[in-house]
């Protein structure tokens, strides 16, 4: 966080969530022994190669809004983590975006191989729902299976798998797609595991409908002004910053929010959906006031 411009209060809250996701996640990740030890060590590098951890923040957030338990809270911000980086490291491989460098580190298929990669990917899926299943997360099975239900649908055909599909296959048939096109690619692809990690605390709470409406609209609109700011990263950050490649949307010809909005008009419209985001938020009043600030911190980041 040091090299960005983040609110105090958000940096401290961001920092300790980070600190409490690594240690679950260290807790409940298999140690490296025995034959399977090398697709172990595979997720283990993944998993602690660095990140904000945003998506296990919005977790811990939105279940402190209804008073969850912090132990159930981290397992499914622990869980949420594992399924965001199974992605990135499916996504980093060559059949994909082959990318050499995440986090500043080497991709798992660099510093393992193809095969160690897709496995260790597979393995962090199926150990998120192991985590979410296990009656430690929640004592009532309604709520586990609930969770289930809406991380299963953020991560499948419907969600964050369906919209990679569609931008490899726009990059395939080299065909630009509009902005309502882009819009519904990034909902699925990138806002889908956020709207998961802002919804999940309202499923641990028991919320009523009217509060989770209006996390999942906050959701929304952080989502599209997260991936907005990072298409903006693309074009105009740092590698070093960024802690992965840039510039590789244009080189490609892919069609983005910048590409098409421009950069002027992208960041404004970055900026109003994190307005907007804030103003869903007026239900829950001060106790939304890290939620808020996440909103503003989303597109001014630099990585």
């Amino acid at each position: 966080m040091s090299v960005e411009l983040v609110e105090p209060a958000l940096e401290r809250a961001l920092n300790k969530a980070v600190a409490d996701v690594e240690r679950t996640l260290d807790h409940l990740l298999p140690k490296p022994v025995d034959l399977e030890a090398r697709v172990i060590e595979a997720m283990r590098y993944a998993i602690f190669a660095g990140g904000k951890r945003l998506r296990p923040f919005l977790v811990l957030q939105t279940a402190r809004l209804f008073g969850v338990g912090e132990e159930s809270a981290l397992r499914v911000a622990a869980a949420l983590e594992a399924i965001h980086t199974y992605s990135l490291v499916h996504d980093d491989l060559p059949c994909m975006d082959d990318d050499d460098l995440r986090r500043g580190q080497p991709t798992v298929h660099r510093k393992f191989d193809e095969a160690t990669a897709v496995l260790a990917g597979d393995a962090l899926l199926t150990f998120a729902f192991e985590v979410i299943a296990h009656e430690e997360t929640h004592a009532d099975p309604r709520v586990r299976c609930d969770l289930v239900a809406a991380i299963a649908r953020a991560s499948g055909a419907h969600g964050m798998v369906g919209g990679q599909m569609i931008d490899l296959d726009a990059e395939e048939r080299a065909v630009g797609l509009d902005l309502n096109g882009i819009t519904r690619l990034q909902q699925l692809k990138t806002g889908a595991l956020i709207a998961f990690g802002c919804e999940a605390g309202g499923i641990l709470g028991k919320a009523a409908e009217p509060a989770r409406l209006s996390l999942k609209a906050y959701a929304h609109d952080v989502g599209l002004a997260f991936q907005i700011a990072d298409d903006l990263i693309d074009v105009e950050g740092d590698a070093a910053l960024a802690g992965k490649a840039v510039g590789k949307d244009a080189a490609a010809g892919k069609a983005t929010f910048v590409s098409i909005l421009g950069i002027d008009r992208a960041r404004q419209q970055a900026r109003m959906l994190a307005d907007q985001a804030k103003a869903h938020l007026d239900h829950f009043d001060d106790r939304a006031d890290l939620l808020r600030l996440l909103a503003d911190y989303v597109v001014e980041r630099k990585s």
